[in-house]
């Protein structure tokens, strides 16, 4: 197991993504995976929603003077592509809308980082052909978006198809799967329980390190080179609040592994993971600088 091409990708949103409007866990986590990726000399590629960049400016340019890569994640963290499973009041926006509104997800980013994005991550990977097209006319590089979880298919990144994201193409965009386990049998209807996120924190990196293993077993067996994308939040590296969570007219109830050891426990696996990786072989590329092979 070496010289595997490694993503390390952070979310910048609301704490506990689309659940708060709170960025005390972001703004806290943040500094946490900054001080790690120092200590372990690694590049990551940090995904900001257009609002959390515009409320947290500082956070931005923290990152963008530490050298890592700015990337955008939507306005509002808003699902964009083709919802992969029903989540209540998250509905799409059209797809006639989606390339003005990653326009101005571009915008509002390149606006408070002083650069513009050139790679982009759906929330929740729930992405779509109408998201990559737009992408593509907008000059982005990288799209860290395929749930392998969920479609199986693509183990390595490609470009892809004008018709079809998950089939490959002729799109210059190159398409990022993300890390899932498939050597597993689902027992999950969508396959969630492939996708490790956020095992690293729930369980253990130990835990995670044998996912995958057997994920570069899997690829090895299927002749494909591994490729190893990840994506983590900042409000995990900061104790969440449990129970209820009230605010505006309504509230709102984590499901527990959401929030479980969120804070120092979580510090401390990703920087176990780090070593882990590194003693692996990984190899740690920014987003947009990983090409097709």
């Amino acid at each position: 197991m070496s010289g595997i091409r490694t993503v390390m990708g952070f979310d910048m949103e609301t704490d506990i993504g689309s659940w708060t409007p709170y960025y005390e866990g972001f703004r806290a986590g943040s500094e946490v995976i900054l001080g790690l990726l120092k200590k372990h000399h690694i590049d990551g590629t940090f995904f900001f929603t257009g609002e959390s960049a515009r409320k947290n400016p500082d956070v931005v340019k923290q990152v963008r003077e530490a050298g890592h890569e700015i990337g955008a994640h939507t306005l509002f963290h808003e699902t964009i592509g083709d919802a992969l499973f029903e989540i209540p009041g998250m509905m799409p926006i059209l797809p006639e809308e989606v390339e003005n509104r990653i326009r101005l997800a571009t915008e509002w980013v390149e606006d408070i980082a002083g650069i513009r994005p050139t790679s982009f991550r759906c929330p929740r990977l729930f992405g779509s052909t109408a998201v990559v097209n737009a992408l593509d006319n907008l000059g982005y590089l990288a799209d860290a978006t395929y749930p392998m979880y969920y479609f199986k298919e693509q183990l390595t990144p490609y470009h892809p198809s004008r018709d079809d994201w998950t089939q490959t193409g002729d799109l210059n965009i190159v398409e990022l799967p993300n890390f899932a386990d498939l050597s597993m049998t689902s027992q999950d209807e969508y396959g969630r329980d492939l996708d490790q996120w956020p095992l690293f924190r729930t369980e253990s990196t130990a835990v995670l390190m044998e996912h995958i293993k057997n994920y570069i077993g899997y690829c090895e067996r299927h002749r494909v080179e591994p490729f190893l994308c990840f994506y983590f939040h900042p409000w995990e590296f900061h104790p969440m609040r449990e129970g209820l969570i009230h605010y505006g007219e309504g509230a709102v109830m984590p499901d527990p592994f959401i929030i479980k050891n969120c804070g120092p426990y979580a510090a401390e696996q990703l920087d176990l993971l780090f070593d882990e990786l590194k003693k692996s072989g990984c190899e740690f590329y920014r987003a947009k600088d990983i090409t097709v092979k």
